[in-house]
């Protein structure tokens, strides 16, 4: 059997690529439960992520959350962001399986939206 042979047989048995598909969040959400989030399929080697942002002015604490692909660099990692007035604290989280971050951490506060307004308000 020639070389070229060989090679498209090897070629054939080799399992096709499947792409990975992660939820997305429309929009960070307050509460996780408000998440709207669709499947989408991730560029390829992208992993589905889940990130966590605590941001915090005074006694003011908010939580934010975010599902979506994300290049595997930025998986594992803590940082810190200033948006809206305050300092956010975020971690990120990353899966490798299809619709693995779908689970959502039960912490947020119910009345989070309402007060955020209030202190956006407050901003202006």
């Amino acid at each position: 059997m020639s070389r070229l042979h060989s090679t498209l047989i090897l070629l054939l048995l080799l399992p096709p690529v499947v792409p990975l598909f992660c939820y997305t969040c429309v929009f960070p959400s307050i509460s996780p439960l408000d998440c709207i989030k669709y499947p989408t399929k991730c560029p390829p080697g992208q992993l589905c992520l889940s990130s966590r942002a605590i941001g915090q002015r005074g006694e003011f604490q908010i939580v934010l959350y975010e599902k979506s692909c994300v290049l595997p660099s930025l998986c594992g990692i803590t940082g810190e962001k200033f948006a809206m007035g305050l300092n956010f604290t975020f971690t990120n989280d990353c899966c490798e399986t299809h619709l693995c971050n779908r689970a959502s951490t039960p912490t947020a506060v119910l009345w989070a939206m309402p007060v955020l307004s209030l202190f956006l308000l407050s901003l202006t």
